[in-house]
């Protein structure tokens, strides 16, 4: 199926909103209070004209969704691109055409087609700073097998969850790649 008809099938931004049960309060919170410079918002404007659409891939529970997505939103509102959002799960057939590493189910994934339904971008699923914000979190976590796994993975979760929801910094770093790809996207258009 090609993306166009994968778009068409897609909830609205409102749809998936209304959907959530998880974390449905962080999200309109980042979304409320994340901050788009002058700059950002001239350039996200220059983008309008160009017709942009996005597919979203994404579930509830996850957090980097969670954090990623209303920041998204919120520049996809300045510069005009329609979202389509996908539960990751319910559409594996899609999700599988975008794996991290070839091999995870990763999420979120932004993929940005042009009017003509082409792949024009992707982005996805974390910030070069927030992954490596990640992976210092995790290796002080004691191998799955360890009885005390559970605990602190889910201290893991809960401390992750809290800087992602108040991190300004972080969401500066979120904001920047995603408008680096958005740059790149609209080069290959051209």
């Amino acid at each position: 199926m090609d993306l166009t008809n994968w778009f068409d099938r897609g909830m609205s931004m409102q749809q998936y909103i209304h959907s959530m049960d998880e974390h449905r309060e962080d999200l309109l919170t980042i979304y409320n209070h994340v901050t788009l410079e002058k700059d950002d918002l001239e350039f996200l404007h220059s983008l309008q004209s160009e017709k942009l659409r996005a597919l979203v891939l994404t579930a509830d529970w996850c957090g980097d969704a969670m954090v990623n997505l209303p920041i998204f939103m919120r520049m996809a509102d300045e510069a005009l691109i329609e979202s389509a959002y996908f539960i990751r799960d319910n559409h594996l057939e899609l999700m599988d055409q975008y794996l991290t590493n070839g091999t995870a189910r990763s999420i979120p994934i932004i993929v940005l087609i042009d009017s003509e339904g082409r792949e024009v971008g992707k982005w996805g699923p974390r910030a070069p700073e927030v992954q490596a914000y990640v992976d210092r979190a995790k290796q002080s976590l004691p191998p799955k097998g360890d009885p005390n796994f559970k605990k602190a993975f889910l201290s893991f979760i809960n401390e992750t969850t809290e800087r992602f929801t108040t991190d300004h910094d972080m969401w500066k770093h979120i904001k920047d790649d995603m408008l680096a790809m958005l740059s790149q996207s609209v080069t290959v258009t051209k």
